[in-house]
């Protein structure tokens, strides 16, 4: 299917695109809230400045989305244009994300990555389970994981 935006428009759009704040992640935080966490939000101090801190349990949250982050679930897409550009972006972005996670554990931090496919086109019961599972692990110790579709 051709694009039928302009270059200029899409670049535009793409561009606007903001990695902070996302939808999901304000679903998750809103949820970590109701059920009585405190956190702080892209902290500097830690590796990646994952978006979700708990210093209470040294748990770091990162909400991510599926094309950003290369999740290769049903609703990753690659582009269809300039594709070079964006295997070399999207697998850099992958590099880092690997790269922060395991300096996040080397420092002792539980890291829980949730995919935007795991929040997105969700009833607020999936989601309200979900995020169930999501506090029974951020209470306990059980080692790190990811949250798919």
């Amino acid at each position: 299917m051709i694009d039928i935006v302009e270059p200029a428009i899409r670049s535009r759009m793409m561009a606007a695109i903001t990695s902070r704040n996302t939808k999901p992640e304000l679903i998750v935080r809103k949820s970590l809230h109701a059920r009585g966490f405190r956190y702080r939000l892209h902290d500097k101090k830690l590796p990646g400045k994952p978006d979700i801190v708990l210093p209470k349990y040294r748990v770091a949250i990162e909400v991510r989305g599926c094309f950003w982050h290369r999740h290769l679930c049903k609703d990753f897409k690659w582009p269809k244009t300039r594709k070079q550009f964006w295997k070399e972006k999207l697998e850099t972005n992958q590099r880092r994300d690997i790269q922060n996670r395991k300096t996040l554990e080397n420092l002792g931090w539980r890291v829980l990555v949730v995919w935007e496919c795991a929040i997105r086109s969700k009833t607020p019961e999936e989601i309200s389970v979900l995020m169930d599972t999501v506090s029974k692990w951020i209470k306990n110790s059980s080692p790190i994981r990811d949250i798919p579709s």
